[in-house]
């Protein structure tokens, strides 16, 4: 099967791009001597897991239920739910925890704290949770704060209580994504430094922490040194996107994932062209404006080869309709694009644009469909737990 008998919009992986991210990172990983545990919310498909595994993932990060669920009944282990756990979710992530899955939770207060030790109380078949805190560094999003004790008193609290385990320390660099590259490096030096404050409080209290988790590939990809941690979690660098390509992180030729659509009308006295892929298919995510880097809702390129189509972009998107013009307002060669034709869209954020779909079309660097890996989406009730 060729691109050209798809249905569109299509949602498009190139292989071949995708093992060179895996290969990068896991080689900036080992450059830094720490482990690296990828991040599945990204993918969501257990094939690029496995690609992942087999380029030495130690373990994987997952942002859903409905994700840990998928990853485990596909044979992989050791995830870590890595955002604020709902204590209401406990019945849930105790029936994983039961069958002999290792999970592991994340709270980032006291409070939070508190209430999952006693979800877990009353939910736990006797093997109890795995649970890390939160230590906000930069402001950024979520996370205990350290010039409290508040730290020291949840971590006790876990530590104490039967139901659960204490398991360690993590931190979000969220900050680098705005950062030029050198500020992204100071920034995951804060963060390290910050971490490692946080153990040497712990440790004096009597207190170890297994996971010492730094996130954010921008701050990992231009670290310096990351002393101190047990682990590293990044994600988009599997997919990159626009937005990595505009802060530094990636080349648009390390942009793997793209939207595969068809011209649908021509309209030269608005000089532009009309595309069947709008907001649901390449999501109305703008994370690239107002940087010199802006590409509206994405970029347009040849569909055999996926190469950029110089000054052209998707302007506007309405719910199924986008419309594609030129960059410069130049006037578009509307004799090279005849209905009918097909272009890719590189997206400006991989996660969101892929949300809307449920399986990729693979190819290996050029226009030939060699697989179509499903993903697991949305979030799921626990109907079906492993």
């Amino acid at each position: 099967m060729r691109l050209a008998d798809l249905q569109t919009p299509a949602l498009i992986l190139d292989r071949a791009i995708l093992q060179l991210n895996i290969a990068r990172m896991a080689a900036r990983a080992r450059e830094l001597n720490v482990p690296l545990r990828p991040h599945l919310k990204t993918p969501k498909s257990v094939h690029v897991a496995r690609d992942l595994a087999g380029a030495g993932a130690a373990g994987f990060n997952v942002s859903t239920l409905q994700e840990a669920e998928y990853f485990f009944r596909s044979g992989i282990d050791d995830l870590y739910y890595c955002v604020p756990f709902a204590p209401q979710k406990a019945a849930r992530a105790a029936a994983l925890i039961d069958a002999g899955y290792r999970l592991t939770l994340m709270t980032d207060t006291l409070e939070g704290a508190q209430a999952c030790a006693g979800a877990f109380a009353e939910v736990s078949g006797g093997k109890s949770a795995r649970i890390t805190l939160e230590i906000d560094v930069d402001g950024y999003r979520s996370g205990l704060r350290l010039d409290n004790d508040e730290l020291e008193q949840a971590a006790r609290f876990l530590d104490a209580h039967p139901s659960v385990q204490f398991a360690g320390l993590m931190s979000y660099a969220g900050a680098s994504y705005g950062l030029t590259p050198d500020a992204a490096a100071n920034l995951a030096e804060q963060h390290c430094k910050a971490l490692s404050s946080a153990v040497s409080r712990l440790e004096a209290i009597g207190l170890t922490c297994e996971m010492v988790s730094l996130g954010s590939t921008p701050a990992v990809l231009h670290a310096r040194s990351l002393h101190g941690l047990t682990e590293v979690r990044c994600g988009i660098y599997t997919f990159q996107d626009l937005f990595q390509a505009g802060i530094g992180a990636c080349t648009i030729e390390d942009v793997a994932l793209s939207v595969l659509t068809t011209v649908t009308a021509r309209h030269p006295e608005h000089n532009r062209l009309v595309i069947d892929a709008g907001g649901l298919a390449l999501s109305k995510d703008r994370s690239t404006a107002g940087r010199d880097f802006d590409a509206q809702y994405g970029w347009v390129c040849d569909a055999e080869t996926g190469a950029r189509i110089d000054d052209l972009w998707v302007s506007s998107v309405s719910q199924e309709l986008g419309l594609v013009t030129s960059a410069s307002g130049t006037p578009l060669t509307f004799e090279t694009f005849p209905v009918g034709t097909q272009l890719r869209i590189l997206p400006n954020h991989a996660d969101m644009t892929a949300a809307a779909y449920e399986a990729y079309h693979v190819v290996h660097g050029g226009d030939e469909v060699v697989a179509r890996w499903g993903r697991t989406n949305r979030w799921g009730n626990g109907e079906d737990v492993a």
